[in-house]
């Protein structure tokens, strides 16, 4: 595969929701769409390029509105929301057999498609490091409000690597992280970090999913994460020793490594008719 050259195109869903979209790989390429957390999308262009070398695939990682400058419609308020115009536009767009990939916040976006699809448009799911559900014992730790150099702390294994001197960042820049922020905050900031009904509904999801963790987070615990991926009818989980909530920025081989055995595993699998809840579907194959 050599087609690695990145592009950006903006598509109008409807008139106030443009969506930005960066794409690696092949046009004609099997779709993976990677979602990115609070860190916006440059967190994980990494796993679009890997799959796009790796398999040809065309890999598609969206700007979710209110990121990086891009504009927000008042209606969207919610990782619902967010889930529901993604599949909106993958329908629209006639994908099938779709690989969806969350990190974090994206995680939790990928967790809300893949029960809304009764499309079948999804056909395996992979979470890395996800928020999204509610476990007893396990919060999620609170990032609103905290430092940079805080949140970096529970996130990394090592966090001296990926340590940044504030002095070194321009006021464009702490702008926009400040921007990014509050728009974490008001599509997951109450109830914060959740959806109350998520756990329960994941058990009707049957497309495979794999749960990646690492070891080292602190933001969400592996502990947290066991209880998602056994969420799924056909969950797996599996940890990435000496990383932490990012395990594709601070452990990328290790991460790629189980990303690929999940891939290959589910190879052609495709997806089948009825694998979500069951619920009548609204909007032509997606559930509200």
């Amino acid at each position: 595969m050599t087609d690695t050259e990145t592009r950006t195109r903006t598509v109008h869903l409807r008139p106030d929701l443009p969506l930005t979209f960066t794409e690696t790989g092949p046009a004609d390429g099997r779709l993976a769409i990677v979602l990115h957390g609070g860190g916006g999308p440059a967190t994980v262009q990494g796993i679009a390029a890997h799959l796009a070398d790796r398999y040809g695939m065309r890999g598609v990682v969206p700007t979710h509105p209110g990121w990086n400058g891009t504009e927000r419609p008042d209606w969207l308020t919610g990782i619902d929301d967010l889930a529901i115009i993604y599949l909106h536009w993958l329908r629209d767009e006639g994908h099938r057999d779709v690989l969806v990939v969350g990190s974090s916040l994206g995680g939790w976006t990928a967790a809300e498609m893949a029960f809304r699809d009764d499309g079948a448009v999804i056909s395996s799911l992979v979470l890395v490091n996800a928020v999204g559900v509610t476990v007893p014992g396990e919060p999620v730790r609170e990032i609103f409000g905290v430092r940079p150099d805080e949140i970096a702390a529970y996130s990394f294994h090592d966090p001296a690597r990926f340590a940044v001197d504030p002095a070194t960042l321009t006021e464009e820049r702490i702008a926009l992280q400040q921007a990014n922020m509050a728009s974490a905050r008001l599509l997951a900031g109450d109830p914060y970090m959740h959806d109350p009904k998520l756990l329960n509904r994941l058990g009707r999801v049957r497309i495979p999913a794999l749960v990646l963790w690492g070891e080292s987070d602190r933001i969400v615990t592996p502990a947290y994460g066991r209880v998602y991926a056994e969420a799924f009818a056909r969950g797996r989980f599996e940890t990435i020793a000496e990383a932490g909530h990012l395990p594709h920025v601070e452990r990328p081989e290790a991460t790629f490594a189980a990303l690929d055995a999940h891939v290959d595993a589910h190879a052609g699998a495709g997806s089948t008719p009825g694998q979500g809840s069951g619920v009548p579907s609204v909007g032509g194959g997606v559930r509200l």
